[in-house]
C-alpha cells in the first residue's frame, strides 16, 4: 500500500471521566487552575482550554461544584450564549493558587502514559512501507549514486538506526532531510503526558508541525472532540535534527524547578517520527558514549527516563536513529557499539561524470552560462591539485563564488579560466606557516 493512502488511527476522545485514567484530584486541579490563570467561565471555552469534550469538561465542572470550589453565576452567557457561566468560590480560588504552589501546569488534561504507549503503537514509525517511488521523489533534486536508494529504503522501512557516514560535503544531511520528507503522513503528538502523578510536556511547536484544524469555535469543538482526542496535535511526523550541540544531558528530563513540571527530552519529542544525529564526533561528548546511551532505546524499543525523586520508567522509544559523521566508523566506535546500529551506509563524493551533471544542474538553476574552456581548465588544472577528489558541495561553492565576483566586477554572469581560479582559491587553505 502506498504510504499516502495509509491513515494514522486518531486517538478516541474520552467519552467519561471513568475513562481518563487519571486522578480525580489531578484533572478537578487543572480545571480550577486553568480558569484561574485564564478566567474563563462558559463550558465551552473551558473545553477548548483543558482539551476536553465538552460533555467530560461538564462532569469535571459537576464534580468541582460539588465540592463548592465552582459556583454557577446565575445568568447565561454573554453574546447570546446558551450555556450558564462558572466561578472559582472563595474556597475554589484558595485551592486554584495552592494547586498552583504544587504546580504551575494548566490548560490540556495530560495524556495517562499506558494511554499513550497504545497511540504511539497505532503510529508507530516501523508500520510505514517505504517505496522506492515515494522515496526517489522526495530525493528527486539530488544527484545520487544509483545503489543509494536500494539501501535507504530497507532502513526506513524497518524504522531501525542507521549511520551514514563519508567524506564532508557529499550530501549526508540533504539525504537525512529528504528521508524525513519521504515520511509524509500525519500522527497524532500529545501536549503532556502523565506518569506517576508527575505532568511531562511533549508537543513543542519548534519540533512539531501542527496540521491545519478546524476553525476554532464551539461548534468546531464539538466536532472535533468525537473525532479524535484534542489532548492530542494532528502534526507530520517529527523531526529532531542534532548537531555539536547534542550533549547526554539533552537526553534526559528536563525539570523546571519554579514550574514543578517537565519537558519531555529530544528523542521523546521525536516519537514516531526521526531523530538526526548530525556531525557525529563534533560533540563534547565521545561518540561512543552517546551510542551507548541509545543501546536500550535502539534494541528493545523502550527508554529509560528518570524523574527529580530518582523513580526510573518506561516511555516508548519509536523513533528513526539516523547518526551522520565524516569518520570512518571503526574510528568512533567499537564493534559492540556497530552492531547495534542496524544499517552502515557509506555516501561517498561523486565520480567525474556525476560531478559533472551536478554543476550544469546547479548552473542551469543559478542562470550561470556553461562554459567548456573553463570546466576543462577545472578538471585538468584543478581537480588533480586535490587528487581528483570531488565533493557534492563544491558545484554550488565555485559558481556562487564566481558570481560573487562578476556581481562585483559589474559584468553578466559568466564563467573564464580565470574566474575558475578566483572561485578555488577561496575553496581551500593553502598549508603554509604563520609567523607570528
Amino acid at each position: 500500500m502506498n504510504m499516502q493512502t495509509m491513515a494514522v488511527m486518531a486517538p478516541p476522545a474520552p467519552r467519561s471521566l471513568a475513562e481518563m485514567q487519571l486522578p480525580l484530584p489531578m484533572m478537578r486541579d487543572i480545571l480550577i487552575k486553568s480558569m484561574f490563570r485564564s478566567n474563563v467561565s462558559i463550558p465551552s471555552e473551558i473545553a477548548r482550554l483543558i482539551c476536553l469534550p465538552l460533555n467530560v469538561t461538564n462532569e469535571l465542572i459537576e464534580l468541582a461544584r460539588g465540592q463548592r470550589l465552582l459556583e454557577a453565576m446565575g445568568t447565561l452567557g454573554p453574546n447570546g450564549s446558551n450555556e450558564m457561566p462558572y466561578q472559582l468560590t472563595e474556597s475554589g480560588r484558595a485551592r486554584a493558587l495552592d494547586a498552583l504552589a504544587q504546580s504551575e501546569y494548566y490548560g490540556a488534561v495530560p495524556v495517562p502514559m499506558a494511554v499513550y504507549q497504545e497511540q504511539v503503537k497505532r503510529q508507530s514509525i516501523k508500520n510505514l512501507q517505504m517505496t522506492r517511488d515515494r522515496l526517489t521523489g522526495a530525493m528527486g533534486h539530488l544527484i545520487l549514486p544509483p545503489n543509494l536508494i536500494g539501501q535507504l529504503g530497507p532502513a526506513i522501512s524497518a524504522g531501525r538506526s542507521m549511520l551514514m557516514y563519508g567524506p564532508p560535503g557529499n550530501g549526508k544531511s540533504s539525504i537525512s532531510n529528504g528521508i524525513r520528507d519521504a515520511l509524509g503522513d500525519k500522527i497524532y503528538i500529545p501536549r503532556a503526558i502523565e506518569y506517576s502523578g508527575q505532568i511531562i510536556s511533549v508537543y513543542d511547536p519548534i519540533v512539531h508541525s501542527a496540521a491545519e484544524s478546524d476553525s476554532d469555535n464551539p461548534n468546531s469543538l464539538r466536532r472535533s472532540s468525537t473525532r479524535f482526542d484534542t489532548r492530542y496535535v494532528r502534526c507530520a511526523r517529527p523531526t529532531v535534527i542534532t548537531g555539536g550541540e547534542l550533549s547526554l544531558d539533552m537526553l534526559d528530563l528536563m525539570y523546571n524547578p519554579v514550574a514543578r513540571t517537565y519537558q519531555a527530552p529530544l528523542q521523546l519529542k521525536s516519537t514516531g517520527g526521526v531523530f538526526i544525529v548530525d556531525d557525529l564526533g563534533r560533540q563534547a561528548d565521545p561518540p561512543q558514549a552517546l551510542v551507548n546511551r541509545w543501546i536500550v532505546p535502539l534494541e528493545e524499543g523502550r527508554d529509560i527516563l528518570a524523574l527529580q525523586s530518582g523513580e526510573k520508567f518506561e516511555v516508548p522509544f519509536d523513533t528513526l536513529v539516523i547518526f551522520s559523521t565524516n569518520y570512518h566508523p571503526n574510528e568512533i566506535f567499537d564493534q559492540a557499539a556497530l552492531r547495534r546500529i542496524f544499517y552502515k551506509i557509506k555516501i561517498d563524493g561523486p565520480n567525474k561524470e556525476d560531478f559533472l551533471k551536478i554543476f550544469a544542474l546547479i548552473a542551469r538553476k543559478k542562470g550561470m552560462p556553461l562554459d567548456q574552456a573553463s570546466l576543462i581548465h577545472l578538471l585538468k588544472n584543478k581537480y588533480p591539485t586535490i587528487g581528483n577528489k570531488y565533493a557534492n558541495y563544491q558545484p554550488v561553492f565555485l559558481i556562487d563564488q564566481m558570481m560573487s565576483i562578476c556581481d562585483f566586477e559589474g559584468i553578466p554572469y559568466q564563467m573564464t579560466p580565470d574566474l575558475v581560479d578566483r572561485a578555488w582559491a577561496n575553496m581551500f587553505v593553502k598549508d603554509e606557516v604563520i609567523v607570528k
